[in-house]
């Protein structure tokens, strides 16, 4: 029998601890990709839950094979300035080879769940109006041409990381993206351009909004983010050490921060308590800490989720003023009052309350710090050109892919008027969330002459 000896001495190279940690948290995060569009669905009306889910199904199957093709290697591998080369095309050589102290395969799939997490929140700008087919081809382009570029100059030797960002685990790539693909998605949807402007079948408008509509989706999606997006933090390390300890603390309690501060501005307001505030304070306080996880001690963590809850909230006010009614301005996922608004405050804050002994709890980061700790101005500059970067960037080139599919036969965009209106359940998905009728069920089924047989 023949060993693969390189491949084992390599994976001898690796941290067995490290690894484990890796690994655990890659499976919890997973979790965070279908958790995502249960919230959507939660969002939706009855007649698209299940259609509101779906997109992020699709999520978890292209990306996994994109990333597989070239994802990764357009990522991760040395390249330019703005994206990888092909060097990791089809996960070539990527197998035990340590990256830090965990191998190169675990340290992909990891990622992956990042690019996936992202995608999962970004398609949610076509909810209630966008067709599911087009998302196929939508998924794998913008991975490849909005993510992938992204991720790489952020976190892959481009030009975002040598120009100094401070990004522990997606202000820019994830948040700023996701929201800004989000609002490209549903400002297209409003004003589309090509096949689906001319078809007489479709009318651009604006949705009539309306509150959530399944509290218990909504329940389940919290749960299940807030304690993923734990590990999503504390894995950023790599490794398993004080900071990913620490990670995952500030990370709660900027959750829980920005979720109280958002029920009680709620409750000041109704007299009652809302599940639906919790969510969205929680997941604003989650968008706050994301890329600041490795970078600030508790008590800036605790002030950040109360400051991420009282401007999302305020950006929330948008989508129902008459302004927005009349240009069509739709936000069914709130994603860009949270991600958008959030992730840009996100990255700038993190430039103004960075400390650098904080970042040194693994005992290997060293940065200059940020404004207001460390007294380093040029750091606030930096993260303001990672933000413009980001969103200009995530925006414009996602509503060109968009608009491009939008020219293809078959892969109109907007779904037709009477689709919208019956709900995309009934009309892009074989099944529904419930049945809209008591079905009678005959197990046994008489035959011939009252003989009793299993149909």
């Amino acid at each position: 029998m023949v060993l693969p000896d390189d491949v084992l001495e390599a994976w001898e190279a690796c941290d067995r601890t490290d690894t484990l940690f890796v690994l655990v948290c890659s499976v919890f995060c997973w979790g965070i990709i279908p958790a995502v569009g249960i919230a959507y669905s939660g969002y939706c009306t009855r007649s698209n839950a299940l259609a509101a889910v779906m997109p992020s199904v699709l999520t978890v199957t292209v990306c996994s094979i994109q990333w597989f093709i070239i994802g990764y290697s357009l990522t991760y591998s040395e390249g330019g300035y703005v994206i990888g080369d092909f060097t990791y095309a089809f996960h070539r050589g990527v197998l035990s080879e340590p990256i830090g102290t965990i191998p190169a395969v675990l340290f992909s799939f990891f990622q992956l769940v990042f690019q996936a997490t992202v995608c999962a929140i970004a398609v949610g700008g076509a909810c209630e109006r966008g067709r599911l087919l087009p998302l196929v081809p939508f998924i794998f382009l913008w991975s490849t041409f909005i993510y992938n570029p992204l991720a790489h100059m952020v976190w892959g030797g481009g030009w975002l990381e040598d120009f100094g960002v401070l990004d522990f685990a997606g202000g820019t790539p994830v948040h700023i993206c996701s929201g800004a693909t989000a609002t490209a998605m549903s400002v297209y949807l409003s004003y589309p351009l090509f096949r689906s402007r001319k078809s007489a079948t479709r009318t651009p408008s604006h949705l009539v909004i309306h509150r959530p509509v399944n509290s218990l989706c909504q329940l389940l999606a919290m749960i299940s983010i807030w304690g993923a997006w734990l590990a999503f933090d504390a894995g950023t390390t790599l490794a398993f050490n004080f900071k990913s300890v620490m990670a995952l603390c500030v990370t709660n309690l900027c959750a829980a921060s920005g979720a109280l501060t958002w029920m009680l501005y709620t409750y000041v307001e109704t007299g009652r308590w809302s599940l639906d505030s919790c969510f969205m304070g929680a997941i604003s306080g989650l968008v706050m800490i994301t890329p600041a996880a490795g970078f600030i001690d508790t008590p800036t963590a605790f002030f950040f989720g109360i400051l991420g809850a009282l401007v999302c909230r305020q950006a929330l006010r948008i989508k129902f003023t008459d302004l927005a009614r009349k240009w069509r301005w739709v936000d069914n996922g709130d994603t860009f009052a949270t991600h958008c608004v959030g992730g840009i405050l996100a990255t700038i804050a993190t430039g103004c309350f960075a400390k650098k002994e904080v970042a040194g709890y693994d005992g290997v980061t060293e940065i200059a710090g940020g404004v207001l700790f460390d007294g380093n101005a040029r750091q606030l500059g930096i993260q303001i050109v990672e933000a413009l970067v980001g969103f200009l960037w995530s925006f414009v080139g996602s509503y060109v892919i968009y608009a491009l599919i939008d020219c293809i036969p078959g892969f109109e965009v907007l779904a037709e008027d009477k689709d919208i209106v019956a709900g995309l359940d009934a009309t892009q998905m074989d099944e529904e969330t419930l049945w809209t009728e008591t079905q009678k069920y005959y197990p046994f089924a008489e035959e011939g002459e009252g003989e009793l047989h299993l149909e």
